[in-house]
């Protein structure tokens, strides 16, 4: 099997990258992606922190929650976050070079790999889609915290889909023979059939929702009235394993794709 270096925690960085150590990094950011949407779940959707603002005095931002996500983003960048090749910036407009050394990751991308950055995809989506499905309607004005918990939502989603790039490049280096015939033909459809894996979905998928329902169970005190049968969570378990199927799982091999596209240039 082809091995390029990342370290111990899904980076790139010391040890050996293998399908088997990116199963194992996307499994710990399954954590993180459930946590994420348990903490907004406690927020209603609150639409008018992301919904366009005239009255920001950034002529950048079109709502709260763009503008917070803009100056946090900028922040990060000028301490090195976006020199991982595991994170990609929502406003790569906004992004400048870090003022401090950061770490130097070892090549394990084609340099094409910046050129995929579905984020405006994941935004719309997110906000459009996903949000009003996890959260209750509603406004309880508590919109900077909101937006705080909607940057941690996007972040973990970003990652784990842009994570894609990285499964590509190892299952192409595994298997160029395989791989090679379809990115010259530009046929996405031959490359979407050789990178999926129905039954290995299906496991993620049931994966996560038996961890929203392990994180996510609400916790009765001795007292409450009830013999506790009917188990309440603060996420449906079955929407985090639809947001798998329907969403993460098909953008991520959508990534895979454009990736393997640019892979021969």
């Amino acid at each position: 099997m082809a091995k390029v270096n990342v370290s111990d925690s899904g980076t790139v960085g010391s040890s050996v990258l293998s399908l088997d150590s990116i199963r194992e990094s996307l499994i710990r950011q399954e954590d993180t992606i459930v946590f994420s949407l348990i903490g907004r779940a406690q927020f209603p959707l609150n639409s008018p922190a992301f919904e366009g603002s005239p009255s920001l005095d950034s002529a950048n931002s079109s709502s709260l929650t763009e503008f917070f996500v803009r100056e946090i983003e900028f922040l990060q960048a000028k301490v090195g976050r976006y020199e991982n090749p595991e994170e990609n910036p929502f406003f790569l407009d906004n992004i400048p070079h870090s003022v401090f050394p950061t770490h130097k990751y070892p090549t394990a991308l084609h340099p094409k790999a910046l050129s995929v950055n579905i984020n405006k995809q994941i935004w719309d989506v997110y906000f459009k889609e996903l949000l009003p499905l996890f959260v209750k309607p509603g406004d309880d004005g508590n919109y900077p915290s909101t937006a705080a918990s909607d940057l941690a939502c996007l972040q973990a989603l970003s990652r784990r889909i842009h994570y894609g790039k990285f499964v590509a490049e190892v299952k192409f280096r595994d298997a160029p023979q395989d791989y090679e015939p379809a990115i010259r033909a530009k046929d996405r459809e031959a490359l979407m059939k050789l990178l999926t894996f129905e039954k290995v979905e299906e496991m993620v998928k049931k994966r996560v929702q038996k961890k929203a329902e392990t994180f996510g169970q609400e916790v009765k005190c001795i007292s409450d009235s009830g013999d506790g049968s009917e188990k309440k969570y603060k996420v449906d378990p079955f929407l985090v394993s639809r947001i798998y199927g329907e969403w993460l799982i098909p953008l991520t091999k959508f990534v895979e794709v454009e990736y393997l596209l640019r892979r021969l240039d």
